[in-house]
């Protein structure tokens, strides 16, 4: 009985005969250093100084050596006690062939022996010393041997390392993932198959084999798989991509047989591969081929074709670059399914917003619906961020809860970075830079395709902007018409319109301005067939949709010079028209400026009162205009 629990014990860790091997070649390696130096001791004891023989010869003749020993190699000399010392000083030199030396002792009356050697223990001692070495080495190469044929690989190197959680350990449930009903609705079909498989068995069905997490960063792709860990309380397998891959060929397809063939034990189970790309690109490319990340790949494609569905093993994976991902990887009965996670719409945003905010005290002042309203674009790591921000601003600022003024200006910060209350501008500058912010907000407010103005401000921040013009939509929006997409060249170009009327001068602050209208009419041209020239071609393609989004050219170069020039014609028209609308409307722009120099920061709703007065607008398209303007979540 007690070797059967032994047994089980040792089935039950299977490092621990690694770990005890490992051991003992550390303790032999540990007891031979301390021999050698023991012997390395052992020849010098009883040798203080080294002399010549001359020396040695010269104390002889003048009777100051009271006896000699006669060893091997050197001769061993005791002097004699001088006057006030306890102990006699010894030294030794080399042996020398001197035939005349016990005569000279003799006569000097010198005690002298030859030592015996002990060639036995010489012989057994050097023996030892020379085996040694050998025995660590084939102890060395049992143990690597031993290690190899565990699938470990040596040293450990072609064993899986991946991260095993087990009945929601990771903490995370469907509950704390919002934005993405479609994907947790696909995963949750996942998950309750493992739960009651016989559900889904019954009517034929099979378990998917694989599940593809798709979409831009910071979407959640990592938290619904920790979700998923949550919720199907069943091992859960975790790793990047990246740890596959070594520079030592093969190791990364051992890890790839490791992996499953510890997961096929303890099915059902889930597998998660996070950023796939890293050992999944294409292999079509020869220029870039890499032969241990193919190898693994192959090893990889082999294994998911390798077990049954009905075993219970579920492979999920994530990606933000599924355009690069080999072909044979994607196709069904690997990836049987591809589950897009794209950014939140306003809905998914404000419910992102209320699962972040849930442990964060708030005021009654806090309306989310308007937060996620100026947060277009945003993904769900942007939202979790902006609220931590608010929380952060609300503590420094000596608040117990988080008002809706803190969590506008975490916007600003995630957006544009925080205030630089020390950057000290020039009078001029403030003026250059108040005149030309105010000339975007003059034409987002005179154009009725553009978005309404809730603040602007002429204080620097960090991420470079000396102003900026915040702008909210009346309504979540999908699709851009052409007239809005006018009306954004000529709200991009207005600022350096105004710089133009009023200073009779440019300044370098279009920078931004110029790439983003020229980065819209290059859009409306080769992409959305907006031109008239052109007409309905695509002339380029989106490359990278979930990163940087880069389009890249499908024409050829005649055809690439007729684009530039119907950008250049475009970007003119939009500029020409920001500055007809500037100059009918000059009053308004001097005194809106004067305004935003003297406060640095004016809201939507002072922008407009002031632009009403100038402007003389009649009641009627006043309380339009207002209408309007409250429609948009105005500080």
């Amino acid at each position: 009985m007690d070797n059967q629990n032994r047994n089980n014990q040792n089935n039950q860790n299977p490092n621990r005969n690694n770990k005890q091997g490992f051991s003992f070649i550390v303790f032999v390696t540990f007891l031979t250093a301390i021999m050698v130096l023991a012997l390395y001791q052992f020849r010098g004891t009883g040798s203080d100084d080294e002399i010549t023989y001359n020396e040695f010869l010269k104390m002889v003749e003048e009777r100051k050596v009271d006896k000699v020993e006669v060893q091997s190699d050197r001769l061993v000399i005791t002097a004699k006690k001088e006057d006030g010392e306890r102990t006699a000083k010894e030294y030794y030199t080399g042996a020398m062939r001197d035939e005349s030396l016990s005569n000279r002792l003799y006569k000097a009356g010198v005690e002298y022996k030859q030592e015996i050697p002990d060639t036995t223990s010489m012989i057994i001692m050097q023996t030892v010393i020379s085996m040694i070495p050998l025995f660590l080495l084939v102890g060395l190469m049992v143990w690597m041997t031993r290690k190899v044929s565990k699938g470990g690989g040596i040293m450990g190197v072609g064993k899986s390392n991946a991260k095993m959680y087990v009945e929601k350990q990771t903490g995370v449930t469907f509950k704390d993932v919002a934005g993405q009903d479609e994907a947790k609705e696909s995963l949750q079909e996942v998950v309750d198959f493992l739960h009651n498989p016989g559900k889904y068995t019954s009517v034929g069905a099979k378990l998917p084999k694989g599940a593809l997490l798709v979409g831009p960063p910071g979407t959640g792709k990592t938290l619904l798989a920790k979700a998923v860990a949550g919720e199907a309380k069943v091992p859960f397998f975790s790793l990047s991509g990246s740890a596959f891959v070594e520079m030592y060929v093969g190791v990364g397809a051992s890890r790839v047989r490791d992996l499953f063939k510890q997961a096929q034990q303890m099915a059902p189970c889930i597998i998660f591969i996070d950023e796939i790309d890293a050992i999944g690109k294409s292999r079509d490319n020869q220029l870039g081929s890499n032969d241990e990340r193919e190898q693994t790949l192959n090893q990889l494609l082999a294994e998911m074709d390798g077990f049954e569905s009905n075993k219970g093993l579920v492979l999920l994976a994530a990606t933000n670059r599924p355009e690069i991902l080999d072909p044979a990887l994607l196709r069904p009965g690997r990836f049987d399914r591809r589950i897009i996670v794209e950014k939140p719409d306003l809905k998914g945003r404000v419910d992102v917003l209320k699962v972040h905010s849930k442990d964060v005290r708030m005021d009654e002042t806090v309306d989310l619906d308007a937060i996620a309203l100026a947060t277009s674009g945003a993904v769900g790591s942007d939202l979790a961020n902006m609220i931590n921000e608010a929380a952060i601003n609300a503590v420094k600022n000596g608040r117990n809860a988080v008002c809706q003024n803190d969590l506008f200006e975490a916007v600003e910060v995630v957006l544009v970075g925080k205030e630089k209350k020390d950057r000290i501008m020039s009078q001029e500058e403030r003026r250059i830079v108040s005149y030309h912010e105010v000339g975007h907000a003059l034409v987002s407010a005179l154009q009725k395709d553009a978005e309404p103005v809730q603040k602007i401000t002429i204080v620097p921040r960090t991420m470079g902007a000396l102003g900026y013009v915040m702008q909210t939509p009346e309504e979540e929006k999908f699709l851009n018409t052409k007239k809005e997409l006018e009306a954004m060249l000529v709200g991009a170009l207005a600022g350096r319109a105004a710089e133009e009327i009023v200073f009779e001068t440019v300044t370098t602050g279009a920078s931004n301005d110029i790439e983003k209208a020229t980065k819209i009419a290059r859009a409306m041209i080769t992409q959305y067939g907006m031109s008239e020239k052109f007409g309905l071609i695509g002339l380029e393609s989106i490359q990278n949709k979930y990163l940087d989004g880069r389009p890249v050219s499908n024409c050829g170069q005649a055809t690439a010079s007729e684009i530039d020039k119907e950008v250049m014609k475009m970007l003119k028209e939009s500029y020409e028209e920001a500055k007809r609308l500037l100059s009918e409307h000059r009053p308004s722009l001097d005194k809106i400026a004067d305004f935003l120099i003297e406060k640095e920061t004016i809201t939507g709703k002072e922008f407009m009162k002031i632009f009403h007065e100038v402007e003389g607008i009649n009641p009627e398209e006043k309380k339009e205009t207002e209408e309007r303007i409250a429609m948009s979540p105005t500080s």
